[in-house]
């Protein structure tokens, strides 16, 4: 974990509520697709828990949602304003797990950190297959993104106005011959995505947190091998370890 300042050099309205945020900064502790940063925002006791989009050596690019007080703040921010944020939270998607066809399944929020995740399995020759679920065709975004990867883009609309009708667990049964999964989205989603599919995978969690990096244990999910803490043991969890 790194406490840096970082600038904002772009910051760009995606949908009503949701905004894609480019920073420069120390990006070193960035270790792994799936990790988090922690930001704080001026006159807020608590720093914001925002999952990491995109990463390179000096720029980090969030996605995020407004969904109250501080990412409003954090939304009318411009470039030039600085941040300070901790990096190298969580520990990340594991991506040596044995599979050849996996799939990503986001939900919402859930969806930009699956998009790093796609670029390095691309990198690795390892073409998956995109689900991304929205409640309708104005709250879509970064579709092209994931696309312009070069792979399969499959989008699940709760009200059918764009894509599969449904949810994400409707545009599974699309997909054939997926041996793996990784899930980011609302615990709802996990739950439902882990009881539809035989394969294995994995879950990363969106959960409320206070510290962010496993000291106040304000995050615990209870898993076959004890209570293990979002922010620290997680955000990513086995299928298998999970306790519904």
């Amino acid at each position: 974990m790194k406490q840096s300042i970082f600038e904002i050099v772009s910051h760009e309205q995606l949908t009503e509520t949701v905004f894609r945020m480019v920073l420069q900064g120390d990006t070193s502790d960035i270790t792994a697709t799936g990790q988090f940063v922690n930001v704080r925002l001026e006159g807020k006791f608590l720093r914001r828990p925002i999952s990491v989009c995109d990463w390179d050596d000096q720029t980090l690019t969030l996605v995020y949602k407004v969904v109250g007080l501080g990412t409003e703040q954090m939304s009318k921010m411009l470039p030039g304003e600085k941040l300070d944020i901790l990096t190298g939270l969580g520990n990340g998607y594991n991506l040596e797990a044995g599979f050849h066809k996996p799939l990503l399944i986001g939900g919402g929020v859930g969806v930009p950190p699956l998009f790093a995740l796609c670029k390095a399995l691309v990198n690795k020759g390892v073409k998956p297959v995109a689900i991304l679920g929205f409640n309708k065709k104005e709250e879509i975004f970064l579709k092209e993104d994931f696309e312009k990867l070069g792979v399969e883009v499959i989008i699940a609309t709760a009200d059918g106005s764009y894509g599969v009708k449904g949810f994400v667990t409707d545009a599974m049964k699309t997909v054939k011959g997926y041996d793996y999964f990784f899930s980011c989205g609302p615990e709802p989603m996990l739950k439902a995505v882990s009881f539809a599919t035989e394969c294995s995978g994995q879950l990363s969690f969106e959960e409320r947190m206070a510290c962010g990096f496993g000291a106040c244990m304000g995050c615990s999910c209870k898993t076959k091998y004890g209570n293990k803490r979002i922010c620290k043991d997680g955000p990513v969890l086995t299928k298998e370890e999970v306790i519904w």
